[in-house]
């Protein structure tokens, strides 16, 4: 058995997904940032390394924030297992754009590999992807934003 139930780690992995929600939808990833020690480590294969909460916080306020990182705003899971003994949680994770205006989804996933450090907070983060896929997803979106910006417009 491991040092938490499986319940207090499915309720930690909810709280997480509806805390990146709310930050997608509201462009402000504190509370998000938050939910991570403060010794944290995030890796992200395109990005590189962080070392700690404010470090990570920096990070993905200033990423988010650029324009077509804002239009990132939901960010359901495909799916998740847990393992119980290790703490660890690893989910198939949709990054979805916002409706371009056509009602068309645009999206590419990653694997999440979180550490469960207690308390609702986690110690280690890692995002598995593939930076090409993402870009070519980005594309797509783009090329029908502005379609539909050249209908409204004429």
């Amino acid at each position: 058995m491991g040092r938490w139930s499986r319940d207090e780690l499915e309720e930690a992995f909810d709280a997480y997904q509806k805390t990146a929600l709310a930050a997608g939808m509201s462009c402000n990833w504190r509370e998000w940032a938050d939910m991570f020690t403060e010794d944290a480590t995030y890796v992200e294969h395109h990005y590189g390394e962080f070392g700690g909460r404010e470090a990570i916080y920096n990070w993905i306020q200033k990423t988010m924030e650029e324009p077509i990182n804002r239009e990132m705003k939901f960010f359901p899971i495909d799916w998740y297992t847990i393992d119980e003994d290790r703490g660890w949680i690893i989910a198939k994770v949709w990054n979805r754009m916002s409706d371009p205006g056509d009602g068309s989804i645009h999206q590419e996933h990653n694997i999440t590999i979180l550490r469960y450090a207690g308390n609702m907070k986690w110690s280690y983060e890692e995002d598995v992807y593939n930076p090409a896929h993402f870009g070519q997803m980005i594309k797509g979106w783009m090329k029908s934003k502005s379609a539909c910006e050249d209908k409204k417009s004429s």
